[in-house]
């Protein structure tokens, strides 16, 4: 049976090890067997969860369908691997049939309190600090993007990006940003106010690609800086190093998808590769995870992608699926795409598995300071939020 010292866990963090000396299966069969061992275990939990999970309040998410996605979601047979031996590690169990002596189907209903445990550690040190922070971008005021850009060449730009944590860098990527997008939102393809009231004062008023803007027609807005994955994930606090809290984020992140920690470290954080131009009302839904890219898979410039929505509310305000060919810039690198499938991967978790309209509860109420008299308020995760938020 599980070890007892594991099931009222607080943390699952000192009982799983990301690091990988060597493959975790010596053969595809063992593979095999262990992915139906941990699909075993799910489906029987998972079912019962569906109904509940269609509560607006309560539990509010299927947690056996989040860890199964999180799972089917993993960015590589890699990170599968490592996202296996971590959930079995958290069951104490083995992966393989005949490794602990447990005939599972006997035992099944004793594992449930660990593989909900281990849902909430997914929730609480993952999705829902990310899901809090990502859209949360400082956006450098347009008086002070300007005068950043009268005053630096392009050189001067890319060399004040090695500056951590500085202002500069973040109008810095800004204006990169907007001159790599042509000052248009990728998705609306609006033109940027700030830009067009400059260019007003010019006798022709044209475009990046040189066609007349006609101000009248309303295609233009105010266009802000969105990072694919949030800064704050590598923020380091007063001493130079990141929180527990950040670790425990990062530690997930790098299971989901093998390596990505290394496109994301330090100020690579802030480069072009995971920054886009949007507009304030994409920049809101790109940052909630309710719109998602997907590459297109017969183009040729690896640079076009179609563009959808998860709710069909905002497929037919915002007319998704949209198809959008990024801009091309001969010296500064687009939107990377691993990134683009990484934040398209984490939206599909939370929208299948209900955990973002769980996790959207959790952030208004705490927006809003609420506490329902039902109960129904969820305080526990409240406070969690709170106190990582402030790390």
């Amino acid at each position: 049976m599980a070890a007892a010292s594991h099931r009222h866990q607080s943390s699952l963090e000192d009982i799983i090890d990301f690091s990988e000396a060597h493959p975790i299966f010596e053969s595809s069969q063992q593979r095999a067997q262990a992915v139906d061992r941990f699909r075993r275990i799910v489906a029987h939990f998972e079912s019962t969860e569906q109904q509940r999970a269609s509560s607006r309040y309560g539990d509010g998410y299927n947690r056996p369908a989040l860890v199964r996605l999180t799972f089917e979601y993993a960015r590589s047979p890699e990170s599968q691997d490592k996202f296996l031996k971590a959930f079995f590690q958290s069951l104490a169990l083995g992966m393989l049939d005949d490794s602990d002596g447990i005939d599972l189907d006997d035992n099944l209903a004793s594992f449930r309190e660990l593989v909900f445990s281990f849902a909430d550690h997914l929730i609480y040190h993952f999705f829902l600090p990310l899901r809090a922070s990502t859209g949360k971008t400082p956006q450098p005021t347009p008086t002070y993007h300007i005068a950043v850009q009268q005053v630096q060449t392009h050189e001067e730009q890319q060399r004040m990006q090695d500056f951590v944590g500085t202002p500069e860098r973040l109008g810095a990527l800004r204006g990169l940003c907007l001159t790599r997008d042509r000052h248009r939102c990728v998705i609306t393809r609006a033109f940027d106010h700030d830009e067009l009231e400059k260019r007003l004062r010019q006798p022709f008023v044209k475009d990046d690609d040189g066609n007349v803007l006609y101000p009248e027609r309303n295609d233009y807005s105010h266009l802000k800086l969105a990072h694919i994955l949030p800064f704050s994930l590598t923020k380091v606090e007063g001493g130079g190093e990141l929180s527990e809290s950040k670790k425990a984020a990062i530690a997930i992140l790098n299971m989901f998808d093998v390596g990505v920690i290394h496109l994301i470290e330090g100020v690579d954080i802030d480069r072009p590769r995971n920054a886009i131009t949007l507009s304030f009302e994409m920049h809101r839904i790109f940052g909630t995870f309710e719109i998602f890219f997907e590459r297109v898979a017969d183009d040729d410039t690896a640079n076009t992608y179609q563009i959808q929505a998860f709710r069909p509310h905002l497929a037919a305000r915002f007319q998704f699926p949209l198809r959008r060919t990024l801009f091309p810039h001969s010296s500064i690198d687009p939107p990377l795409e691993r990134l683009l499938r990484l934040h398209s991967a984490i939206g599909h978790v939370l929208y299948l598995s209900g955990a973002g309209e769980y996790i959207n509860v959790i952030l208004r109420d705490m927006e809003d300071g609420v506490v329902r008299e039902d109960g129904s308020t969820q305080l526990g995760a409240l406070v969690n939020l709170a106190l990582q938020m402030s790390t």
